[in-house]
């Protein structure tokens, strides 16, 4: 039994600095958006008035699609700013932008932006919700709770569970959400990757850190591999693609040293051949579809708690 009846904050900021307890009540309110998901009409009276705005400033699919379901889930409105169309073009500031959403009327923010603590500026300048889609290189908090969420799905719990999260730690913004929300799950946390893209005194965040896959897959119980970003490659933080992914990608011969039950998770899009092999995205360990499906349940269960759930309605 949770401790808390809704969420301290009007935000969701990051998992840094959320407790257990709103962690653990957030994962329990996705279970149940999952089971008005799958119904044959799954929809809601919740949210029914309340106007929910996508600010998006870089490019996604699944994490604006996903929160777009959940609004219709809960019968909210939903209105999506295409930035390259908006007066941002034009010079706008990021708090002017948000005061005009304020003064027509919107009731929560959900915000994608390339800057660090963009979220939490907005946060402060506006008396709406405001929910981190992702902020520069600090966190991804709904990918990291939906992460989350299909791990213990899967595992019935993360206490104790070996957790390796593979690939580029440095530039991460999921990486971090997963750290600071898996730490205070009790969960074991590897990051694994080449020297030049783990970031200095990541180990003061309660990891461990490995630059031999091989070696950490054998007891592994969770692995969860992070997007190489092509656009980085220029800057030379390993020497070519093929080899990161002989030394850091899955493919088969490498997952024959893994344990049968272990599970393989991507947040996407994947690069097939670098990070994972076709034969182990499609293959049995894969529970890539299921985190997609789990991210809607999870952003529907925090537009409740945010906007319509706090007094257990």
């Amino acid at each position: 039994m949770n401790k808390v009846k809704g969420l301290k904050s009007k935000d969701l900021l990051g998992l840094k600095d959320i407790s257990v307890d709103e962690i653990n009540l957030i994962l329990e309110t996705a279970r149940a958006m999952k089971e008005i998901i799958a119904r044959p009409v799954p929809k809601v009276p919740t949210l029914l008035g309340k106007h929910i705005i996508t600010l998006f400033y870089e490019p996604s699919t699944r994490t604006r699609t996903s929160f777009n379901m959940a609004a219709k889930v809960l019968s909210a409105n939903i209105t999506n700013v295409a930035l390259n169309t908006s007066s941002v073009i034009k010079g706008e500031t990021l708090i002017d932008t948000v005061k005009n959403l304020d003064v027509m009327g919107c009731d929560c923010i959900v915000v994608r932006h390339n800057m660090g603590g963009a979220p939490h500026l907005i946060a402060k300048n506006t008396h709406n919700s405001v929910i981190n889609a992702g902020d520069g290189f600090n966190e991804h908090p709904t990918q990291g709770l939906l992460d989350i969420f299909t791990m213990i799905e899967k595992k019935k719990s993360v206490k104790g569970k070996k957790v390796l999260i593979v690939g580029d730690i440095a530039h991460s913004r999921v990486a971090r959400s997963n750290i600071w929300g898996l730490n205070k799950l009790g969960a074991e946390v590897v990051v694994v990757g080449p020297p030049t893209l783990i970031p200095k005194g990541v180990e003061e965040m309660g990891v461990r850190v490995s630059y031999n896959l091989d070696a950490e897959i054998k007891d592994a119980d969770i692995i969860n591999m992070l997007r190489i970003q092509r656009e980085r490659m220029d800057k030379g933080f390993f020497p070519s693609l093929e080899e990161y992914a002989e030394f850091f990608g899955l493919n088969g011969e490498r997952m024959k040293k893994a344990r049968r039950d272990v599970i393989v998770m991507h947040p996407g899009p994947i690069n097939r051949g670098i990070e994972l092999t076709s034969e182990v995205a499609d293959g049995p360990y894969n529970v890539i579809l299921d985190q997609v499906t789990n991210g809607v349940a999870v952003r529907t269960a925090l537009l409740f708690l945010l906007l319509g759930g706090k007094n257990g309605n």
